[in-house]
């Protein structure tokens, strides 16, 4: 498999870059932009000087970005080239990806009650447990399967601080003490998504100074990323229960995920599980 730089994958980018700039370029009209409608035109759309006028650069340094040349780009500029061609915010991350920039981090919508078409999802995912957490790991909603297979009660509104200071979720969990690390280096992980909120750094503070475990993760300052993980409950009525989980990002709510448990194949979670949730 070619390395992210090699030059096969270089050349497939800028191709890639140069076609999606040629077809974003030819579905404005002058009109659409404020610029005069002069005449018919040749081909549709705007001209690459009109895109550079408009964004603020240089009409032979837009031709080259245009043409994939090797240049060098700043998020600046191509943010200003978004504006120009009328990017949504997709479009704009996957115009950074192919300058072989990484993209600003999306804004994150407010931490609110989930849609009834996702609590929906979640009461139907029962007798798996489910949940939605929101981009500082508190709980948005859940079903009540992961409220007994987990153990979480009224008080429990974080993920994280449920994590380590929840005795009973810590009871029930076969492995806390293997996973702990992960899960700080996982939260460190997401807070650097978004380096201008603070709440990240007092959550981890008021924490730290009740949880000696967690001050000793975080002052590691390992950092990690889960998409998935292995999860199993030593669970007093049902015994063990192993689960695949699931980490799934919702594009209507940026920074918010849905997490689903799925019984692991051949460990009778899924017999067990039903028994313990009547089902």
């Amino acid at each position: 498999m070619a390395s992210p730089n090699s030059p096969v994958r270089r050349d497939r980018r800028r191709a890639e870059l140069r076609e999606f700039l040629r077809s974003r370029r030819e579905r404005l009209s002058p009109g659409e932009v404020g610029l005069p409608e002069a005449g018919r035109r040749r081909t549709p759309g705007l001209r690459r000087e009109e895109v550079a006028v408009l964004a603020g650069v240089g009409v032979s340094w837009y031709t080259w970005l245009e043409q994939g040349r090797d240049i060098k780009v700043s998020g600046e500029v191509l943010d200003a080239i978004g504006r120009a061609l009328r990017l949504d915010t997709a479009e704009g991350a996957h115009l950074y990806r192919l300058a072989g920039l990484n993209p600003p981090p999306s804004p994150s919508a407010p931490s609110l009650p989930v849609s009834p078409q996702l609590q929906r999802l979640l009461d139907s995912w029962s007798p798996r447990p489910g949940y939605v957490r929101d981009r500082h790991w508190s709980f948005t909603a859940m079903n009540d399967a992961a409220r007994a297979v987990f153990g979480y009660g009224d008080t429990d509104h974080n993920c994280l601080i449920s994590y380590f200071t929840n005795a009973r979720f810590r009871a029930l969990n076969q492995h806390w003490a293997e996973t702990a690390p992960d899960v700080a280096a996982g939260f460190r992980g997401d807070a650097a998504r978004y380096p201008d909120d603070p709440e990240f750094d007092r959550i981890a503070a008021d924490l730290a100074a009740v949880s000696p475990e967690f001050a000793e993760l975080w002052s590691r300052h390992d950092v990690g990323e889960h998409t998935s993980a292995v999860k199993a409950v030593d669970h007093p009525e049902a015994g063990l229960l192993v689960f695949d989980a699931t980490l799934l990002p919702l594009p209507d709510h940026p920074g918010h995920n849905l997490i689903l448990h799925n019984p692991r194949p051949g460990t009778g979670t899924e017999a067990r599980l039903a028994a313990l949730m009547g089902t």
